[in-house]
């Protein structure tokens, strides 16, 4: 394993832009998973997006918003406060979309397994937050 995936800072700056439109930082990596942080602005509404293969677990480290959640199968589409402490999965097939309502950034710690293999995994879905 590559010293530089397995072993990796937060930049400063996002090393990309997720399929959803939040700011990304890649974090470590193995070939079995990968870690990622994301950052939501303040009044920003993320494309709603739901995983073709992945399963994802999210740490909410600062800032205050909402996640839009529907699984097909599993679980009656909801709503859940994201606050700092929070830990929640998403489970592969899950459409999600999330807005920050607060006034600082919204920045989630997320875990992929297996990982992430790129931007055509995320395909984008009806919204269910309004823009405005």
């Amino acid at each position: 394993m590559d010293v530089d995936r397995s072993v990796r800072r937060l930049p400063i700056e996002p090393d990309e832009v997720a399929p959803d439109g939040a700011e990304v930082r890649l974090l470590a990596r193995t070939e079995n998973a990968s870690m990622a942080h994301f950052r939501v602005h303040p009044g920003q509404v993320t494309h709603a997006v739901m995983h073709r293969s992945i399963d994802e677990i999210w740490y909410v480290t600062t800032g205050e918003g909402e996640i839009w959640m529907s699984n097909t199968g599993a679980v009656a589409p909801h709503q859940v406060a994201l606050r700092p402490g929070l830990s929640l999965a998403i489970p592969q097939g899950t459409a999600f979309q999330c807005k920050n309502a607060g006034r600082v950034d919204l920045d989630i710690i997320a875990v992929q397994v297996p990982p992430w293999p790129g931007d055509d995994e995320a395909g984008i879905v009806d919204s269910i937050f309004d823009a405005d």
